[in-house]
């Protein structure tokens, strides 16, 4: 009785709010929306543009984010970061892999008990998580045939994940094995369980769909073969990047490309882009289920990534967790009741907002441990006062040593504003980027602005290192040091 009067005082106020002009458009909200994340695997900004459903039904058909941030560049501390709204060192799943990371970490931390599934569900929702869940999901911490609390329909790959091929799914509880035919590609059948969860029922649902695409070894259907046989990865200003002499001692002893290289570089370019072709499908065949049920003006759809990827920029020939643009940034679209189409959102956010804007838009309630801000009033085109300002991104190394030869960065701790890119390496070392004067990343000013800069950025930065909760709303709502730019070719320390 207590959360159906919240309900009604809720969509009370936000009615008024509406017609006070303060929220614009949420008259039109729906209590109980339909709400659709689909997040892909290792997916960067670019090249959305090659994909028709994925470019018309998410980038024209709703609104995008330009600057989406993960709170880190690897696939299990960010999916953590997604199911719970909290940063890193708040969730703990430091890394990939056990003891400190991976599903292990998780389960064995009873993270379970309280996740975006949970609030959904407990809210009235009926729940389905479909696709990839956390890194090494089962291990030796719980059996194949577990499913986590939450989530009423269950389809996730305990064998073979990133294969797409010969591998076996946990249904509910029920091991089945799949082959090698076309017909068991599994973001194909992903595809198929989704429409048939979408169809059922008229009580609000909340999918979170994640095939593995793009992800390395980027596997794809027999049909997209020869797709994009003719082109190369993109040549940006930080494609093998000529000058190293400013960065960090872990970027700055790459060596440069030759001509091998850079055609691996190309051929993984063309498998990503092939495998994001089922995804494509995926996206197209969902909302056209939606359509024909009659579902898909009640219904929030998101698609975004859990983290970026390397292809060449700043001489690294693939792979993540760095705290540069291609590796923190993400797509993240979003359409539904009262967003606009084409609409372009430029204020800072992040993954951990997630779970906070769906539990708006169901009426869910959140726990005091929630780090991130619903992102409702800015798809309303109305930006709160005291939005965040900045992101926190941390990199932990992790203990396995077959985890820790994936990449070669130090432990770091980052902030990203709109404008900037500062990282604090546990070496000592720093890297300062001024993004209106240098946005591919390529100059280093960490040697050469004032000391006073330095500091003033560390300080903003311990703060989100140390915050919880409530707490990170505060810090992360603080406005970035303003700094004179050293010219280029300028010399060192400034102060």
């Amino acid at each position: 009785m207590l959360n159906a009067v919240r309900k009604v005082l809720c969509v009370s106020l936000l009615l008024l709010l509406g017609a006070q002009g303060a929220l614009p458009a949420v008259a039109q909200m729906r209590e109980r929306p339909n709400i659709i994340l689909i997040l892909a695997d290792d997916l960067g900004t670019g090249d959305l543009e090659k994909f028709p459903n994925i470019w018309n039904e998410f980038i024209s058909a709703g609104s995008t984010f330009e600057r989406f941030f993960v709170p880190n560049s690897w696939c299990c501390p960010s999916r953590a970061s997604i199911l719970r709204s909290q940063y890193v060192h708040s969730h703990g799943v430091l890394t990939n892999t056990a003891p400190e990371g991976g599903f292990t970490s998780f389960h064995t931390s009873d993270l379970e008990r309280s996740t975006i599934g949970v609030w959904m569900q407990e809210a009235g929702y009926r729940t389905a998580l479909m696709g990839k869940y956390l890194n090494h999901y089962p291990g030796g911490a719980a059996p194949p045939t577990y499913v986590p609390p939450g989530w009423d329909e269950w389809d996730v790959p305990v064998r073979r994940l990133y294969e797409e091929y010969d591998y076996t799914l946990n249904e509910n509880g029920t091991l089945k094995e799949y082959g090698s035919a076309a017909g068991d590609y599994l973001t194909d059948v992903l595809s198929a369980k989704a429409n048939a969860f979408v169809s059922q029922g008229s009580e609000p649902f909340f999918l979170y769909l994640t095939p593995v695409a793009p992800h390395l070894p980027a596997n794809h259907a027999p049909r997209h073969a020869g797709a994009f046989s003719w082109l190369t990865a993109p040549r940006g200003p930080s494609f093998d990047q000529e000058d190293l002499s400013a960065e960090p001692e872990w970027l700055r002893s790459r060596e440069r490309f030759g001509e091998g290289t850079k055609a691996k570089i190309d051929e993984m370019y063309r498998d990503r882009l092939r495998a994001m072709l089922g995804v494509d499908d995926l996206v197209g065949s969902l909302v056209e289920t939606l359509r024909a049920t009659g579902k898909l003006e009640d219904t929030y759809l998101f698609f975004g990534s859990d983290n970026g990827f390397h292809l060449g920029e700043h001489r690294l020939a693939q792979g993540k967790t760095t705290p540069f643009d291609e590796a923190v940034r993400v797509p993240m679209a979003v359409r539904g009741p009262g967003i606009e189409p084409g609409g372009v959102i430029g204020e800072v956010a992040s993954t951990v907002d997630l779970a906070p804007t769906f539990a708006h838009l169901a009426g869910a309630d959140v726990p005091d441990f929630v780090e991130g801000r619903s992102l409702l009033p800015l798809l309303r085109g109305w930006v709160p006062a005291g939005w965040r300002q900045n992101v926190l991104i941390e990199f932990n190394r992790p203990q396995d040593e077959d985890s820790a030869r994936q990449t070669p960065v130090p432990p770091y701790r980052a902030m990203r504003t709109a404008w900037h890119t500062f990282v604090r390496y546990e070496t000592g070392e720093y890297q300062l980027y001024d993004l209106g004067t240098d946005p591919y990343q390529l100059h280093n000013l960490a040697g050469r602005v004032a000391p006073s800069v330095i500091e003033e950025f560390d300080r903003q930065l311990d703060a989100l290192v140390s915050c919880s909760g409530a707490s990170c709303r505060a810090a992360d709502a603080a406005p970035p040091p303003s700094f004179p730019v050293p010219p280029p070719g300028w010399g060192p320390d400034l102060g």
